[in-house]
């Protein structure tokens, strides 16, 4: 198993796809009703005690993350794009990196090709702890920083992962 979740060589069986399709639709159902459910759904005969396993090591080798996303009525989601001013990026790119990483707000943190910039998807309680955010990130780190374009993300209309997607494995 690979210890790295961002390389992962697993190779899934038609079984693996199944349960991370059926986990998607419903994260907290058990491994006996998800052993009855590839049983009765797709004729797949396995014990719950296989189906536990198996989701154990897709876990543990990095197949799926499992995070704990809040309800989209508790927080304001904003998308962060962070341009930089290349003369103070060498000395100071690892310390606003890490300052975004290990936010609290910070929900997703990428960075885009094209024009090369970092992205993050936050989340504040309110636009005025957004604004402070954007405040105290300049004043910790504003000389890297050429600008930070932020975009309110509002009325989120779908906040999921399809069961489908999975489907796309079994086309390989």
């Amino acid at each position: 198993m690979s210890e790295n979740p961002d390389h992962n060589d697993w190779q899934f069986q038609n079984r693996d796809i199944k349960i991370l399709r059926e986990l998607s639709k419903d994260p907290q159902i058990s491994s006996r009703e998800l052993s009855a459910t590839l049983n009765e759904k797709y004729d797949i005969d396995v014990s719950h005690v296989t189906v536990s396993k198996a989701i154990r090591n897709m876990r543990a080798s990095g197949v799926f993350r499992e995070a704990i996303m809040p309800n989209e009525e508790f927080f304001n989601f904003a998308l962060f794009e962070f341009k930089f001013d290349p003369r103070n990026f060498d000395e100071e790119w690892e310390a606003a990196m890490e300052y975004i990483m290990d936010d609290p707000h910070t929900l997703m943190y990428f960075i885009s090709n094209g024009e090369y910039q970092w992205k993050t998807i936050m989340m504040f309680q309110s636009r005025e702890a957004e604004s402070q955010w954007i405040h105290d990130f300049y004043k910790h780190h504003g000389t890297v920083v050429s600008n930070v374009r932020n975009s309110v993300v509002h009325n989120l209309l779908k906040f999921q992962t399809d069961p489908e997607i999975f489907e796309l494995m079994d086309e390989d």
